[in-house]
């Protein structure tokens, strides 16, 4: 849910055991099959159907939105400036 009001964005599950291995797994059929200009889109047509598990709650861009801004400055801080970051 935290990612889903974060992002303000509906989250998606799928049945598998590690989809981050999956997800890695997925970009490097991709990887193989670029030069054939098959997009990403294509390569993970074959994955099983993901299924909606969360929508933001009502209310939360209105908190995370600022949020996020002021991460992102900080985040381009410690980037072009990590020693000033400790």
């Amino acid at each position: 849910q935290v990612l889903s009001d974060v992002f303000n964005a509906p989250v998606f599950t799928m049945d598998t055991a590690n989809s981050a291995c999956l997800g890695s797994a997925y970009r490097a059929i991709h990887g193989l099959v670029a030069e054939r200009n098959v997009s990403l889109a294509d390569v993970v047509k074959l994955a099983p159907e993901p299924r909606l598990a969360v929508t933001p709650t009502p209310g939360a861009e209105e908190l995370y939105h600022p949020l996020l801004k002021r991460y992102a400055e900080l985040e381009q801080k410690v980037i072009y400036n990590p020693a000033s970051s400790c």
